[in-house]
């Protein structure tokens, strides 16, 4: 794969070094177009100089380029050598054509026929992506195949190019006269391009086709004639199928033998995997040239291809699915058939989609004039899929009709809902009819969520979806068409009942007997319970990563044993005297049947057997003897003796070093023999003298009054007065001078104030919190923790 920057880029190179001819010099760089542009080159054996046109017959090499052969099937060894001498020649004729100059390559173009029959030839005989080819069985091939791809690819870019650089470039009249008329390019060409080098070069092919469509108009008439011949073949097909189409337009009666041709069940299986192969890649090749070059839909649109595409899917893909299904093949043959069969469906439900994509939702969104007309263009071909039921369920299944609906009604919000309920009903009808499980809601509630949605939303939700279509050409069969696992209101997968698993298994089984039981269960298991979905994937070969690693032939596994609930329980009493369940012997003694019978209450009350066995424990405390001889030895240590000495009242110890009470838990002012240290008088300064003899005054007459016994309760005034008394010559002694008197109330109203009630109000308002009722709480737990107030 080249991206477009890529191919630019090897173009201008190459135009680059080749801007001067071979004979000739005067070419190079000069600003003429090819067209009408003369050149002077020697002729002859004289060599004399002749003058003729840059694209002229004489001027073509004399090269024989040969035809394409696809790669062999079986892998034989000289097959493979022809492959690989005859891949050879093509492969290096090719790179010789891309080297040539600009004159000089579009001569060999317009001129050669042998060229235009080796491109015809591969793009005729080049293998799809679901052909069988033998790419697999040799790198060498693979790496060969590669090379010829590439640079067939970039020979049919390059004739795309009317315009390669500067200097090397065609008039744009002439480029079109010359493509159109020697045929290098024409519709199945196109077509054929877009199939084979579509994937992974979409942007630089849309950029080649509209080339080639803006140049010569033509192409848009030669593809308004081939459409009809389309959907001729679905006709053909048809007829070979022994189905009458209702649009075929003849006019004609019917034979008298016309019921009696060929059905899908009855003709040869030659034919009927020639007829598949047609339909896959007929469908395969619509898809990729709508996808990459959008802008012919609105010619398919102009002959109706898209309800012509509808009543074919209806009429044929039953029969043919059925036909694979039922009768005997070869194994690998029904696989290849069933991968087509179903590769077919998904391209044609995608065609359709990107016909309404391109020709209805786009103008939608893009807001254009036409919006109305859209809107009831997409409706009517949505009533249109109504009788097709199987057509519409699929078609939902891929692209939700709820969610284009409540698209038009928010772009659209005079829509009818008539209308639109209709058709979410007969979408609905399709399912039942079809007898396919939603992997969704209703569509009436799929709607009713998607109205919550923005329009922009939706909007860019759409062009997504659009934007991933050319994307989506990896999953090849029907992934997307077939029943998805059905699942619950949680997200988790519903299971199946043991009946209905070996029904599954039987089912598969007659289908794919190769496959093993454990293999199959895999692959339920992993695609929700689903056969037809296991089967497609399993036929196209597009299982998970996690079930490609299994081995196809794995048995059924064992089933397992569920453990025990005795080895798996968790007990108060696990492992006691008494746990039947691990212990073998049990004390039966101490096991009985209903009441007990043993001895009398009394005989229980006078058994003292507990009090015997704690009569050891208690004796391990007794410390108290009566008596301990203690022995003259100088040698014992008196204080490893059992005990001291008895107390002797005449032992003086007045000499004991030892303190008494010294290591008793008393304040630290009664262990003080000495008076406290002060400083003297003469070294104190004067105020501080002064508070000491206030001090001591104090001292002396609380000393005094605490003499004093005469009464038991003193009076509580005699108390605050001399307390007061106490407290006004401390105050006078520091130089306390109490505040001032208020004058807060001040002279009677109307009078006018002193200057001293006004400043004490505004020192009284200024301050009033510190003290009245302001602080009642502090105060009363002031209190309270004096006893004042019981708490």
């Amino acid at each position: 794969m080249l991206s477009a920057g890529a191919v630019e880029h090897l173009l201008k190179d190459s135009a680059k070094s080749r801007c001067v001819s071979t004979w000739a010099g005067e070419m190079a760089c000069a600003k003429v177009p090819l067209d009408e542009l003369h050149v002077t080159e020697p002729f002859g054996p004289q060599g004399k100089e002749r003058t003729l046109p840059a694209l002229h017959p004489d001027r073509k090499e004399e090269r024989c380029f040969l035809s394409y052969k696809p790669p062999p099937e079986d892998g034989t060894a000289a097959l493979l050598e022809e492959f690989l001498e005859n891949a050879q020649f093509i492969s290096e004729d090719l790179e010789w054509l891309l080297a040539l100059p600009h004159d000089k390559f579009w001569c060999q173009v317009v001129f050669d026929e042998s060229l235009q029959r080796c491109l015809d030839s591969y793009l005729r005989h080049a293998p799809r992506g679901l052909d069988p080819s033998g790419l697999s069985s040799s790198p060498a091939v693979a790496d060969m195949q590669r090379n010829i791809h590439r640079s067939v690819f970039m020979v049919f870019l390059r004739m795309a190019t009317h315009k390669e650089s500067k200097e090397n470039f065609i008039t744009p009249a002439v480029f079109a006269e010359i493509i159109y008329n020697n045929y290098l390019f024409d519709i199945p060409k196109i077509l054929d391009v877009c199939v084979l080098f579509g994937k992974g070069n979409s942007q630089l092919l849309h950029k080649m086709i509209e080339n080639i469509f803006t140049q010569q108009p033509s192409y848009y008439a030669d593809l308004n004639e081939t459409i009809p011949s389309i959907s001729q073949v679905f006709d053909t097909i048809l007829q070979m199928c022994g189905i009458q189409s209702e649009d075929t337009g003849t006019g004609q009666p019917l034979k008298l033998n016309a019921n009696k041709c060929q059905t899908a069940m009855t003709m040869p299986e030659e034919e009927l995997a020639d007829l598949l192969l047609y339909i896959c890649d007929t469908c395969t090749t619509i898809h990729s040239f709508l996808d990459i070059f959008p802008e012919a839909c609105s010619t398919f649109k102009e002959h109706n291809f898209l309800n012509r595409l509808s009543s074919f899917y209806e009429m044929a893909v039953p029969d043919l699915e059925k036909a694979v299904k039922k009768r005997n093949f070869n194994k690998s043959l029904q696989e290849d058939m069933w991968r087509r069969i179903s590769h077919s469906r998904k391209k044609m439900v995608e065609i359709a989609h990107l016909l309404l994509q391109h020709t209805c939702l786009q103008p939608i969104l893009e807001g254009t004039e036409s919006m109305a007309s859209c809107v009831d263009d997409l409706l009517q071909n949505f009533t249109a899929f109504l009788q097709e039921k199987r057509f519409l369920a699929d078609y939902d299944e891929q692209f939700s009709i709820a969610d284009d609906i409540s698209l038009l009604q928010q772009a659209f919000p005079h829509l009818d809902d008539t209308r639109t309920s209709y058709l979410l009903q007969g979408v609905e009808s399709a399912w039942e009819c079809v007898g396919k499980k939603r992997s969704f809601p209703s569509s009436a509630n799929h709607s009713a969520g998607a109205k919550s949605k923005t329009g922009r939303d939706l909007a860019a939700s759409q062009k997504e979806g659009a934007g991933v279509l050319g994307d989506r050409d990896e999953l090849i069969g029907a992934e997307a068409m077939t029943d998805v696992p059905c699942k619950g209101d949680n997200g988790a997968v519903c299971t199946v009942s043991a009946g209905e698993l070996e029904s599954l298994l039987c089912h598969i089984r007659d289908l794919l007997p190769d496959l093993g039981e454990g293999f199959i269960l895999a692959c339920l298991e992993e695609y929700g319970y689903n056969s037809e979905l296991v089967i497609n994937n399993v036929l196209e070969d597009k299982l998970s990563p996690s079930l490609d690693k299994l081995d196809r032939a794995m048995a059924r596994p064992a089933k397992k044993e569920l453990p025990s609930v005795l080895s798996t329980r968790s007990n108060a009493f696990d492992d006691d005297e008494f746990d039947v369940f691990n212990r073998d012997q049990l004390d039966m003694s101490r096991i009985w049947k209903g009441r007990r019978q043993r001895e009398s209450v009394r005989a229980t009350l006078d058994d003292k057997q507990h009090i015997e066995e704690q009569r050891e424990r208690y004796q391990a405390y007794q410390t108290v003897v009566d008596e301990i001889p203690i022995e003259n030895d100088p040698s014992r240590d008196r204080d490893n003796a059992f005990g001291t000495y008895d107390y002797d009242d005449e032992y003086d110890d007045t000499y004991d070093v030892n303190q008494i009470g010294a290591n008793d838990l008393d304040e630290e002012d009664e262990l003080l023999n000495r008076r406290p240290f002060t400083t003297p008088q003469v070294l104190r300064k004067g105020k501080q003298a002064q508070e000491d003899d206030a001090d001591e005054d104090e001292e002396e007459e609380d000393k005094n009054e605490a003499v004093k016994k005469d009464h038991f309760v003193q009076d509580p005034a005699v108390l605050r007065e001399r307390a007061e008394a106490r407290r006004a010559a401390m105050q006078s002694r520091k130089g306390y001078r109490p505040p001032p008197a208020s004058h807060v109330v001040g002279g009677p109203r109307g009078r006018g104030q002193m200057q001293d009630t006004v400043l004490d109000r505004r020192r009284k308002e200024a301050n009033k919190s510190r003290g009245a009722n302001h602080n009642r709480r502090t105060m009363a737990d002031r209190k309270r923790n004096k006893g004042m107030i019981p708490s």
